[in-house]
């Protein structure tokens, strides 16, 4: 199955179906503090990583991020960024520019953004930890790019697959992605027939029982 199909059917399903689907696979991959930093839309794709750090000496250096975003060559790509500095931006309107150009689908951050404005203005997502106006310059340089990260607790791979939407990010590790999809898939058809049912004046305390839940792994 191509790439592009596996994050088409990531794409239909939100992080609350993706999240519990992990929960039945006994895989960790949800996080918790990870939101939209402007109204933005869901962003779907594969993550291309970053990992950033304090900055040690005063020599002038490559801008953070820069050198992954000239290298993107495809339009599945996600940044997603870790090692940051708590207020510390590690994102801005110019960088979001530069990254629309190249039809990347949106940042995660493990952080901060500032200029939250410019990456709205543009329509680029931005999904973090907050947003502050404190810039990057002379304080947080790449250390490496394409590595393994720990992103609020959770590891992250070059190509795993992202999904982040109103409420919050989920990473999926491309050796599971299909078993995932699979069961997501089958949970948000369950879920729905439990909407359907409440709905159709059915007992609450029958729909919603633990053993319909499990029935869904059945």
């Amino acid at each position: 199955m191509t790439a592009d199909h596996l994050l088409d059917r990531l794409a239909a399903l939100d992080t609350n179906t993706v999240s519990d689907a992990l929960d039945f696979l006994g895989l960790p991959g949800a996080t918790v503090g990870l939101r939209p930093l402007w109204n933005c839309p869901k962003i779907v794709g594969r993550a291309s990583t970053v990992l950033l750090g304090p900055k040690s000496d005063t020599a002038p250096t490559v801008h953070l991020i820069t050198p992954v975003i000239e290298q993107v060559k495809t339009h599945d790509r996600v940044l997603v960024i870790a090692g940051g500095i708590e207020g510390i931006s590690c994102w801005g309107d110019i960088i979001a520019n530069a990254a629309s150009r190249k039809h990347i689908r949106g940042t995660v951050i493990d952080g901060f953004s500032r200029d939250i404005d410019g990456s709205e203005a543009i329509g680029y997502p931005v999904y973090g930890r907050g947003v502050t106006m404190i810039s990057a310059r002379n304080r947080v340089v790449q250390l490496d790019a394409g590595v393994t990260l720990s992103v609020a607790g959770v590891s992250v791979s070059e190509d795993d697959y992202v999904i982040a939407d109103g409420c919050g990010t989920v990473f999926v590790p491309q050796a599971v992605i299909e078993k995932v999809l699979d069961l997501g898939e089958r949970i948000a058809r369950r879920q729905d027939g439990m909407v359907q049912a409440v709905r159709s004046g059915r007992s609450v305390v029958d729909v919603m029982h633990d053993a319909q839940f499990e029935a869904i792994t059945q």
